[in-house]
């Protein structure tokens, strides 16, 4: 939408329903987005807003049998993702798309040792290697991805490791096949600020030196800001604001985004100040308004905000919101 380039990953109205208990439930409505070749696209909103639910339906990773894509397309290079074989997403996943969560801490094999877990990625996807080849890579990858010690670090087991050199590891696992895209989810939510830094630095550059696009999910927006080209802002299993960095961050159009960054709290504030908050809570599926999805925590509400879900729709070049009365 708002930067030059072709585009690698294009999800269009892409719908998710969940079976409960309680029957079905919506979680994702009609989410649309665009990735580019060498962009970092940050997906951005609270706990709950449907970011996580968008990657694993990407790689078609939902779980099952109570999650199912009901509509829509996800585009990879051309190819829709929810129409391919599982043969065809075998040679995808981890090959082409490759994902990094949260918690590395049960993302890793805790009875396994770091370099054979890395070692199974090149075995997986390069069967031609040998196991020579095989171990140079390894070490090749530990390397570039910031591990001291590669040799010793690969006789460790992850339980031996800090939680910014378990990060590195699966950031080693996600880059060793040399992906097109990464989906990196809050890859840094359980680090401290300092490895925090360390790792966000780490990405923008293995992205730079790979080429590979980022579809950067996260509910930091301090994250956001220094890392992501672009932005797109989802509120309960809807995009509510797409636009580049810049834009978003000088001239936020939905209120939505306009409360979370009025909430970022501000070194230059006054001393001891209340923290601006958005009133209420994200709504659960299956207690969704009609109509604008945000119409209960909204400062400007109206009669037709109850029946009317707004459209994405431009505002210029650069950005796009889905609100019907939307203002600077």
């Amino acid at each position: 939408m708002a930067t030059a380039g072709t585009s690698v990953l294009t999800i269009e109205d892409l719908s998710v329903r969940f079976a409960s208990d309680e029957g079905d439930h919506d979680v994702l409505d009609r989410v649309t987005l665009t990735l580019r070749h060498n962009q970092i696209l940050g997906l951005v909103g609270e706990s709950g807003c449907g970011k996580s639910v968008t990657a694993l339906s990407v790689l078609r990773l939902l779980p099952q049998p109570a999650g199912r894509i009901v509509a829509g397309r996800i585009l990879f290079d051309g190819q829709d993702l929810l129409t391919a074989a599982q043969e065809e997403l075998y040679k995808i996943r981890g090959r082409r798309i490759a994902m990094i969560f949260q918690e590395p801490m049960t993302a890793l094999n805790p009875v396994q040792k770091i370099g054979r877990q890395i070692a199974e990625v090149y075995e997986l996807h390069f069967p031609s290697m040998s196991a020579d080849e095989v171990m140079t890579a390894v070490i090749d990858i530990v390397n570039q991805v910031g591990i001291p010690s590669a040799e010793q670090r690969l006789q460790e087991y992850p339980h031996q490791l800090s939680g910014g050199m378990r990060q590195r590891v699966m950031i080693a696992m996600a880059l060793a096949p040399r992906p097109a895209i990464l989906i990196a989810d809050e890859p840094t939510t359980a680090l401290d600020v300092t490895i925090q830094g360390q790792i966000l630095e780490l990405l923008q550059d293995l992205q730079a030196k790979f080429g590979m696009a980022i579809l950067f999910i996260t509910h930091d927006l301090g994250v956001i800001a220094n890392l992501c080209d672009e932005v797109v802002v989802m509120y309960a299993g809807r995009v509510v604001e797409h636009a580049d960095t810049r834009t978003l961050f000088a001239a936020p159009k939905h209120p939505y985004t306009q409360g979370l960054l009025h909430a970022v709290p501000r070194l230059d504030g006054p001393a001891k100040s209340r923290l601006a908050t958005i009133e209420g809570a994200v709504p659960a599926p299956g207690e969704f308004p009609q109509g604008c999805r945000f119409q209960e925590r909204c400062v400007l509400k109206q009669p037709d905000c109850e029946q009317i879900n707004p459209p994405l729709r431009a505002v210029s070049e650069q950005q796009h919101v889905a609100c019907l009365h939307w203002q600077d």
